[in-house]
């Protein structure tokens, strides 16, 4: 029997950060929640961060998630840009392990390709395939860093699909997955004249 995960997945921002909130069914994904966190308003970096684990926390506390999957920061040129955000990643990631969340991180591409299917897509296109995909309208300029956090959490669950079980080795792959192996015919001596 097919277990239901709630899935939290974390678009990290230092001005805004996205939230999306899925429970996945074996291939069945359906949306629970999603929004932003507007950081902009908060006067220091510290204050920025303390709000950002707070209402990780809060959704932790209401929904539950199973698991957490977070979109690893991309390397940018300012180095203290990047390191804000990777502070912010850091609390978002604490607000989980404290209550032992399992958390997995993906590459920017990585997600956009397991959305879409071309990892260069625009923030945009990954939206409007999210909302095709979990039936839910959004004006497209609005809340692109919760589609990004929403995309995140369909990313993990296209990854570790419960439909899918890792082969210790090519032989129980092949014995597991017979509908993938391709046969070929024995040659007879003909063939091969």
């Amino acid at each position: 029997m097919t277990q239901e995960r709630v899935i939290l997945g974390i678009d990290p921002g230092t001005n805004v950060m996205g939230y999306g909130l899925i429970v996945a069914k074996g291939s069945k994904i359906s949306l629970l929640q999603y929004g932003v966190i507007h950081l902009s308003k908060y006067a220091n970096h510290a204050l920025k961060l303390k709000k950002i684990h707070e209402r990780i926390t809060q959704l932790i506390e209401e929904y539950h998630p199973d698991e957490v999957a977070l979109e690893a920061p991309f390397y940018g040129v300012n180095v203290q840009s990047m390191l804000k955000l990777g502070r912010a990643q850091g609390v978002a990631m604490a607000a989980a392990l404290i209550r032992d969340i399992p958390i997995t991180e993906y590459a920017p591409k990585k997600v956009k390709a397991a959305v879409t299917g071309n990892g260069n897509a625009t923030k945009e296109q990954v939206a409007r395939m999210l909302m095709n995909l979990l039936k839910f309208k959004v004006a497209e300029n609005e809340m692109l860093d919760a589609t990004d956090a929403l995309g995140v959490a369909v990313c993990h669950v296209f990854q570790k699909g419960d439909n899918r079980k890792k082969a210790q080795s090519w032989s129980n792959f092949l014995t597991d997955n017979p509908d993938r192996l391709h046969r070929t015919s024995k040659k007879t001596k003909k063939d091969n004249e």
